[in-house]
């Protein structure tokens, strides 16, 4: 990678290392293809790794980017999809992504090229719980990424040591639409229902001033995309081990979603803003 794109590097720990998000990525067990290239080749078709259309991604970041200007932290950015849209439609705005995957800030660094907002970005290659800053941030946002840090009132902790007084946070978690099976909470993990998950929120000190719960459509979309852009980069390869890895993973997660989850899982994306700095 090019000294040009200001990635900084730390080294990495096992302690630090996120888990894995069931709604979106598993544990890729192929000959030689790692799990990390597995995700990216899942979201191909859905880089945002999260129930979120381009519509929504827009709305939510028109409410939460506080000025033109801003400088905007993302905990956990993946390929920086997030802060590469913000860039974009904000040419003063500065943004700093941090992951433990040296592969999606790969991808990040190409793009912010390809879009001409490399000079604003800067993606640090070290894990969100022990990044620090001396300036502090108008936005920081973590969506889907709640795992990093042990769930989503930690994470809202790990926020709050990043944000500017009078700065918001945009964040996204799953939550229990209905009474979920034990097969999908153990499958997901332990969420709470919609206003559950607000009111801890709200009572961890938050206010919300915005937010969106993904639609049917969108939760549905994220699935299928997902899960075709790995059968069908299987598909394309008959004779190699990893496509039929691939392929046997996208029907395994596919059925899982399916059976499992599919009526009882939900996401939300939140706005905040401290109630009293």
């Amino acid at each position: 990678m090019r000294s040009a794109t200001r990635v900084r590097t730390a080294q990495r720990g096992q302690a630090g290392a996120e888990k894995e998000v069931r709604a979106g990525y598993g544990p890729w067990q192929a000959a030689s293809v790692n799990r990390e290239e597995m995700s990216q080749i899942a979201h191909a078709d859905h880089p945002v790794k999260a129930p979120l259309d381009d519509v929504s991604v827009r709305r939510l970041l028109e409410r939460a980017v506080p000025r033109a200007d801003a400088r905007v932290l993302d905990l956990g950015c993946g390929s920086a999809e997030w802060l590469l849209r913000a860039l974009d439609n904000h040419p003063h705005l500065h943004a700093e992504g941090v992951d433990l995957s040296e592969e999606a800030l790969a991808l990040a660094d190409r793009a912010a090229g390809r879009l001409g907002v490399r000079e604003r970005l800067v993606l640090h290659h070290r894990s969100a719980e022990d990044f620090t800053s001396a300036k502090p941030f108008d936005l920081v946002l973590s969506v889907g990424a709640t795992h990093a840090f042990g769930g989503l009132l930690p994470t809202l902790a790990a926020a709050r040591e990043h944000l500017a007084p009078g700065g918001r946070v945009l964040i996204g978690e799953g939550f229990w639409d209905r009474e979920p099976s034990p097969e999908a909470v153990e499958m997901l993990g332990d969420f709470a229902d919609l206003a559950t998950t607000v009111d801890r929120v709200v009572a961890a000190g938050w206010t919300p001033i915005g937010g969106h719960v993904s639609t049917r459509r969108e939760l549905d979309d994220y699935e299928w995309a997902c899960w075709g852009s790995l059968a069908s980069w299987g598909l394309d390869r008959p004779a190699d081990p990893d496509g039929a890895q691939a392929l046997e993973t996208a029907g395994i997660r596919r059925s899982e979603w399916l059976r499992v989850y599919r009526d009882t899982w939900g996401f939300v994306s939140l706005v905040l803003r401290r109630t009293a700095d």
